[in-house]
């Protein structure tokens, strides 16, 4: 029986591949539409840590209890969802943004319809196991759908929108590139946008990131003693893309996650507020997770950027933070503004040398991933737009 699923899933992605393959050469025509509208937030999209894949077979990279790629929230409160419906449900939140209601298999059927423009055949654990392979694992030849888009947008933008939903992802670049959202399914949307972009197709190489890569992270919400508790799940977004050599290893935007440890508000005698949160790793291309702490070459990076930050007027949390407090990667955030504003942006590093899937840069496009002055690592701090 194991044998005969393994080889109806084996089935089922082939077909889903073929599809994909299908609908890359369909030509699609342009629809008249209003400016991409805003996913609606996701409130129960959170799953177990092994919903993001790991960093690579060989590493003991472990991601955090984090959500679905394609959320919207960048606070989120763990939910616990029964095995049934966990994949599908993060099947739908990344590619509406949140979970949908009905039955299992009309919600599919929903999906495949958006994605290939038709259902696919297969059992419903079979149909959903090759779905999410196809959008986040990719195969030996060919990398993911959602490694692609991300070097789409990459290449449209400079920076990517993970915690945005693929439907509004794709549409966001067709109206930067095209002028107008385009009719047809998702798959063959971006397939379109990548001939377009890079006519020489897009592959995935395998790359080891070296340890002590510096990762900044920006908050993309104020937090504050109100609005977060212990557990609560934080994604902040990578200020700057992390490039090394000419392999792109995670634009600009990628989600960061940490976690709140500890909440204290403030109390009598007019002793300060705390908010104790822990950084556990960087989403990567592939997408993948990579873990991170807070070690001597954040600290020197942190350093050697203060001053560019101060300048620039960026909220900076160096002033704010007293860390390490006992954990990998944990900040004690202590004031009496009750606040840690949006934008702070917080230093940690990758633990140990790991592989990655990275996006080897085309020379004719090298240039835009440069910058005249370096910080550790390569890096340069710039405000995350």
């Amino acid at each position: 029986m194991k044998k005969k699923s393994m080889l109806a899933i084996s089935m089922a992605v082939s077909i889903i591949l073929s599809a994909a393959a299908a609908f890359a050469a369909t030509d699609t025509t342009p629809v008249t539409a209003p400016a991409a509208a805003t996913a609606p937030a996701n409130t129960a999209a959170a799953t177990e840590p092994s919903a993001v894949p790991a960093a690579a077979p060989a590493s003991t990279a472990q991601a955090p209890a984090t959500v679905s790629t394609g959320t919207q929230n960048t606070i989120v409160q763990p939910l616990n969802t029964a095995p049934a419906f966990q994949m599908l449900e993060r099947i739908e939140t990344i590619v509406y943004g949140r979970p949908r209601d009905g039955g299992l298999l009309n919600r599919l059927n929903d999906v495949e319809k958006t994605v290939f423009g038709r259902e696919l055949p297969g059992s419903l654990t079979e149909r959903q196991t090759a779905l999410i392979d196809f959008l986040e694992k990719g195969t030996g030849t060919q990398p993911s759908l959602l490694f692609k888009l991300s070097v789409a947008e990459w290449g449209i933008e400079q920076q990517i929108h993970p915690t945005w939903s693929l439907s509004k992802r794709v549409d966001s670049m067709e109206g930067v590139l095209e002028g107008a959202i385009q009719a047809g399914p998702l798959v063959s949307r971006v397939e379109r946008l990548l001939t377009r972009l890079l006519p020489d197709g897009i592959a995935a190489v395998q790359f080891e990131l070296p340890k002590e890569t510096i990762v900044k992270g920006a908050l993309l919400d104020t937090l504050t003693v109100r609005n977060v508790k212990v557990n609560d799940i934080i994604i902040l977004g990578l200020n700057e893309q992390i490039v090394v050599g000419d392999v792109l290893v995670a634009p600009k935007g990628s989600r960061v996650f940490g976690h709140i440890t500890k909440v204290k508000p403030p109390r009598s005698f007019g002793r300060s507020s705390e908010i104790e949160m822990r950084i556990d790793s960087v989403e990567v291309l592939g997408p993948s997770v990579v873990p991170v702490n807070l070690g001597e070459a954040a600290k020197k990076a942190m350093d050697v950027d203060s001053g560019i930050i101060g300048a620039a007027g960026a909220s900076f949390g160096g002033a704010l933070l007293l860390g390490p407090v006992g954990l990998a990667g944990g900040f004690l955030i202590r004031g009496n503004d009750k606040q840690l504003k949006e934008g702070t942006l917080f230093y940690v590093q990758t633990v140990d040398n790991v592989m990655v899937s990275g996006y080897k840069i085309p020379q004719q496009i090298t240039p835009i991933t440069q910058t005249e002055d370096s910080a550790p690592q390569g890096t340069q701090s710039a405000p995350l737009n």
